[in-house]
């Protein structure tokens, strides 16, 4: 009972604070027919004033009306999500990696093929904890904004392994603390390098029918900024089994791209690409996605 009282004695006058602020009542009893008392969220409505031959009584309605959320200027949409294809553009030069790549004996040197990726297994997975949309000109034209994951798995067709540091494989017990990537002696049925990014993405946005969002065309175009706060790389194989590998791998930290929507009637298709590697000395890997937008526009 404390508490209750305490809470009340915490919203009563914030309550009458809404109320003298929001509260509008017509009295002129020669022009007004309906008298209007806004409460917060709740709107009470008295129909028919004095003299009035219309059918009197009085309506209660919760929360804003209809044209009220149209005219607002900012509109939420919350957990949206994405779902789609994970790949890169390899543009490394192989004959200048240092210690990175460390080779079998007797093996060619890595090369593209060694980091070739099962496309239809690497995946990415975007969940936008919250994206708003503010108008700039009419609902028309809009700048969008958020805060979401951004979840990318890279599945490798060939065995190789991601190390932070230890014993240099194929070397004799050579130690060395810097990350590495080595031929590993064994196959696996999956093995992949999983990429997590805390991303803010921002963008220009153009609609048809902002009225309608679902049954016009859209196209949003802008950047994103991401943050690297989780990276593994996760193998199944016979000999060992699952492991999952958490370390350095000499990510950058911070990842810039460049990103797109098309809003075509329901559909919402995404499309994002990165200009620069997502390693920081090493590879030379920049990498893109594409797929569908789970939204309400």
């Amino acid at each position: 009972m404390k508490k209750f009282t305490l809470l009340m004695a915490i919203l009563l006058p914030g309550l009458i604070a809404s109320a003298q602020t929001d509260s509008t009542a017509v009295s002129d009893s020669t022009h007004a027919k309906n008298d209007t008392i806004r409460v917060g969220n709740i709107l009470i409505i008295k129909k028919g004033g004095k003299g009035s031959k219309e059918e009197k009584g009085t309506s209660i309605t919760m929360g804003r009306s209809n044209t009220q959320r149209n005219n607002s200027k900012v509109s939420t949409n919350w957990f949206i999500f994405d779902l789609g294809f994970a790949n890169y553009d390899d543009q490394t030069d192989y004959t200048n990696t240092g210690n990175f790549l460390v080779n079998k004996p007797g093996t060619a040197s890595f090369g593209k093929g060694d980091f070739k990726l099962r496309t239809g297994k690497s995946v990415n997975v975007n969940i936008w904890i919250v994206m708003q949309k503010l108008s700039l000109a009419k609902n028309y034209v809009n700048l969008k904004y958020g805060l979401g994951l951004e979840l990318n798995n890279y599945r490798f067709k060939s065995p190789i392994s991601f190390k932070e540091n230890g014993v240099l494989p194929y070397s004799g017990g050579m130690q060395t603390n810097d990350a590495f990537i080595f031929e590993d002696s064994i196959s696996f049925s999956k093995n992949k390098l999983a990429a997590d990014y805390l991303t803010v993405p921002l963008m220009l946005n153009f609609t048809s029918n902002p009225n309608h969002p679902k049954k016009g065309v859209s196209l949003s175009a802008g950047v994103s900024a991401g943050y690297l706060y989780s990276q593994r790389n996760k193998q199944v194989s016979d000999s060992r089994g699952k492991q999952k590998n958490k370390g350095e791998y000499d990510l950058e930290k911070f990842k810039l791209s460049y990103i797109a929507e098309l809003g075509l009637g329901p559909v919402r298709l995404y499309g994002s690409y990165s200009p620069k590697s997502i390693f920081d000395h090493s590879l030379d890997i920049r990498p893109y996605n594409v797929g569908l937008r789970f939204s309400n526009w």
